[in-house]
């Protein structure tokens, strides 16, 4: 089988080797917007649609690196509320691939991401206190979460709007999310080859760039153990502020 042509170009490697440092980066616990400017810098190079094929698998990858890093740590409770949602959202959006663009779904997810922050910020009495758990809204974002996670792989704005209210432990926090989308992303091969995004060209081209995510992953972990609980939080919020600006650039203005 010929190598894919982009294999041959340096702006792939360039591109590609940064998208998947950045997704080992904050797949590994460092709060930043990292993790949502792998598929738009992916992009840069080839079409979204492609993008999004290569960089599936190695989400999965990343996904069972990160949480072998902070194995048993994640909050059961709080996933037996989240998955079964997520679940549903990752159906509906398999069943409706195609239909609405991805412009679209960068757009709502962004404009959810930066609601939510603002609100926190200005609701600053409603924020001293742990957020209780909560079936009804558990279920909803993570429906919308696996919805925008399998038309867009924007899956992280919507999930962090329910769990950051938790204030979970730091660990439990990021063991939790990384079982949550190691789930996720498994089970979206399955629609996704389905669907023929898996070519042999854009698996090879995932093979490649494989190598670069335990040095993603152990750079994340070096940064998340410099930084405390609160600014942990703080980081968070204003990273996930930065994630829906970022992606209602991409969705609405970036072409």
């Amino acid at each position: 089988m010929p190598l894919p042509v982009l294999l041959s170009d340096p702006h792939f490697y360039l591109a590609g080797v940064t998208a998947v440092l950045m997704l080992g980066i904050a797949k590994s616990g460092f709060p930043g917007s990292f993790g949502a400017m792998g598929v738009p810098l992916m992009s840069l190079v080839m079409s979204p649609v492609q993008a999004a094929a290569i960089v599936l698998p190695l989400l999965c990858v990343i996904d069972w690196w990160g949480v072998k890093v902070y194995w048993g740590a994640w909050d059961r409770p709080t996933l037996k509320t989240i998955l079964p949602g997520a679940l549903v959202g990752i159906g509906a959006g398999s069943l409706l691939f195609g239909t609405v663009s991805d412009n679209t779904i960068l757009v709502l997810v962004g404009s959810i991401a930066v609601l939510f922050t603002l609100n926190a910020w200005f609701r600053l009495a409603a924020r001293q206190a742990a957020a209780p758990r909560s079936v009804l809204k558990g279920g909803f974002w993570s429906a919308v979460s696996g919805f925008t996670s399998f038309v867009a792989h924007a899956g992280g704005p919507p999930m962090m709007v329910y769990l950051l209210p938790l204030k979970l432990p730091q660990s439990r926090f990021i063991a939790t999310m990384g079982v949550c989308f190691l789930i996720m992303n498994a089970i979206k091969l399955v629609p996704y080859a389905y669907l023929g995004q898996f070519s042999a060209a854009n698996l090879l081209t995932s093979l490649v760039l494989v190598p670069v995510v335990p040095v993603g992953i152990h750079l994340g972990r070096w940064l998340q153990s410099r930084v405390s609980h609160a600014v942990f939080y703080r980081i968070s919020e204003v990273s996930l502020f930065l994630n829906g600006l970022l992606l209602i650039y991409e969705g609405g203005f970036a072409h």
